[in-house]
């Protein structure tokens, strides 16, 4: 037979196999499930009476084997003369559990209906569903195996129907040869074994491959290499003497850094258990000795491409991250760190009344004759440099800068927060920016003075605009800070009445009298000089 005959014959094995063991799955699991439950509710009548159907549902599954080799035969069209006898044999041999299968699962539910277990019925009326399927796929075997002709319709696939359809299957799948292996990433692997042989002979194959190898013989030396080295993937057999291999998954799975190592488990413990475990603590796969080496090399080759997509997410995420903190920095340096937590939360009109605030205005005096005289350039190096010396206080402080318009700035106390001692924070900003303004014009080789307005009183602040937001502030106590500022002198701090008995006790203030303000009237009006000693 050639070898595309032979890949034929193990794939209608396979498919067949398939058809056979599906009602016979369906019976074992089924009852497996209702005896788990049936001990539970401590009902040993019917514990007994589903362990004897799962009885004949092993020795159904241990029966399988013949059965394939049967179907393959009429799959294929082979016959001998051991055919008939096998027949009759299997017959005989597959109808007596079938019937106890049937005989006990009637019997349950005849039992189920007298006191009340509706809730049994379904199942097995599935696990009798199942007997009769696999009874006409026996039926159905049997007799075209004995006749040559396909049997009943509806039961099991006809010998034709199989050979075509596995055909088809198999002729979409084209056979892997060494001329022609798939095109598999490469990448750096630790192979963990404490037989020499065995590393020395995978090593061997995985650099013929592409990949650079690095070896340990034993769980403590491959601790030892993942914690100096960097590798795409950690081949781990299971049975080691120092730490078994399982331990050593636990560990790298616990590590911050090296839990993203994908790991396969190669091992000659071929049992569910040793598999289970070894999936549940983190195995990228598990891969029974002896392996077939193209099956190695493709599962290699999944998981480094797997673990080429999981680094470019993580590198898109710190990215994202990287990203993030930056438009968190920009937003934070345009709005209030209060109100973008509002935002956040999903707030959209953001508006509010504070009974309280301090509001000061500050202007550079001939600013516009400066602006004339100096390039451009220089006028914003200027400006840069002084309100950047402005915002440092208000930080300094904690007050909220609201706005620079042109050579004007404002600033706020007691907003977004309502605090304590507002006024008096303000008076400070207010002095430092008198220092800052004349540094500024040593510095620059200019003669700078400023006029600065302070009122404390009721305002409103909110957030405006969909495009380029703002958080601003309006009402009387704005227009009235705003109009002592332009009222002012050159390197003056002029105050109202209101601000001035909230700080008398604590700063210098000298009474300039009564001032006509613009729509305002005659308002009484206070300089501020410096804070009083200890105070």
């Amino acid at each position: 037979m050639t070898d595309p005959d032979q890949r034929l014959e193990r794939a209608r094995a396979a498919f067949l196999r398939q058809e056979f063991a599906a009602p016979i799955a369906t019976i074992l699991e089924l009852t497996e499930i209702l005896i788990e439950d049936a001990r539970r509710s401590e009902d040993k009548s019917l514990v007994s009476d589903l362990e004897r159907v799962h009885s004949a549902g092993l020795l159904l599954r241990e029966q399988l084997g013949q059965l394939v080799n049967l179907a393959t035969q009429a799959s294929s069209g082979a016959g001998n003369n051991n055919s008939a006898a096998l027949r009759t044999t299997l017959r005989h041999e597959l109808r007596t559990p079938l019937n106890a299968v049937k005989g006990y699962s009637e019997l349950i539910m005849e039992d189920a209906r007298e006191s009340g277990r509706e809730d049994l019925l379904g199942d097995i009326a599935r696990i009798v569903a199942a007997a009769d399927q696999l009874l006409g796929q026996i039926d159905n075997l049997i007799g075209s195996t004995a006749t040559g002709n396909p049997g009943p319709s509806g039961t099991a696939p006809s010998a034709e129907a199989s050979r075509d359809l596995v055909g088809e299957i198999m002729r979409s799948i084209q056979p892997i040869t060494s001329k022609h292996m798939p095109n598999l990433l490469s990448g750096r692997i630790l192979v963990v074994d404490d037989t020499e042989a065995n590393r020395e002979l995978l090593s061997r194959r995985l650099r013929r491959q592409g990949h650079a190898v690095d070896t340990a013989d034993g769980g403590r030396s491959a601790l030892e290499a993942v914690a100096k080295s960097q590798f795409d993937l950690v081949l781990l057999d299971l049975m080691m003497p120092d730490i078994n291999g399982l331990e050593v998954l636990k560990r790298l799975k616990a590590h911050p850094v090296d839990q993203h190592i994908p790991v396969m488990m190669i091992s000659a413990l071929d049992e569910i258990d040793s598999i289970v475990r070894c999936i549940e603590a983190g195995a990228e796969d598990y891969i029974p000795k002896p392996f077939d080496p193209v099956l190695l090399g493709a599962r290699i080759g999944a998981s480094l491409e797997r673990k080429r997509l999981r680094d470019r997410e993580l590198a898109f995420i710190d990215e994202l991250r990287v990203e993030k903190g930056k438009t968190e920095a920009l937003l934070l340096n345009i709005l209030p760190e209060t109100i973008v937590n509002r935002i956040r939360k999903g707030d959209v009109a953001i508006a509010d009344s504070f009974a309280d605030a301090t509001i000061l205005f500050a202007d550079l005096v001939d600013f516009t004759t400066l602006a004339g005289r100096c390039s451009p350039a220089r006028i914003v190096d200027l400006l840069n440099s002084l309100f950047s010396s402005f915002d440092a206080l208000a930080k300094e402080l904690k007050l909220e800068k609201i706005k620079t318009v042109g050579d004007a700035y404002m600033v706020a106390g007691g907003i977004p927060e309502e605090r304590p001692g507002h006024a008096h924070a303000i008076a400070d900003m207010a002095l430092g920016m008198i220092d800052a303004v004349r540094d500024t014009g040593k510095r620059f080789g200019e003669t700078l003075e400023a006029r600065i307005g302070i009122h404390s009183g009721e305002v409103v602040a909110g957030l405006i605009g969909q495009h380029r937001s703002i958080y601003d502030v309006w009402g009387d106590t704005v227009n009235t800070a705003s109009r002592l500022e332009s009222s002012g002198l050159p390197s003056r701090i002029q105050i109202s009445e209101t601000t001035y008995q909230k700080i008398r006790d604590t700063f210098h203030c000298e009474l300039r009298g009564p001032v006509a303000l613009k729509g305002k009237g005659e308002m009484l009006t206070y300089f501020l000089g410096g804070r009083v000693k200890g105070a």
